[in-house]
């Protein structure tokens, strides 16, 4: 149950900025189940790896989907989907373009 994973995740991303590739469907899901559970959503800073990827890399990339700006930026995404491995794509790129 939700709540209760949440009482063992807040605390080791406290105070800490959360980073997405898609920052506008991550957010909105995790909004969405904090209002489910009728819980008060803690404003996180919300970064997104898409959209700073598209400022840096505006020209150089046919699209910009997790795989394809992972590759670019050296990252391997070989278990796409999966959620580790796409939020060890996501670190990667965040590394590159912040």
């Amino acid at each position: 149950v939700f709540p209760n994973v949440w009482k063992l995740i807040e605390p080791l991303i406290e105070g800490l900025p959360l980073i997405a590739h898609n920052k506008a469907f991550d957010e909105s899901c995790l909004k969405s189940v904090f209002r489910m559970y009728r819980m008060d959503y803690p404003d996180y800073a919300f970064f997104c790896t898409l959209k700073q990827s598209r400022k840096v890399f505006k020209n150089e990339l046919p699209n910009f989907q997790l795989h394809t700006v992972a590759s670019h930026c050296g990252f391997d995404l070989i278990n796409h989907h999966n959620a580790l491995a796409d939020a060890e794509a996501c670190a990667q790129i965040a590394i590159k373009v912040f």
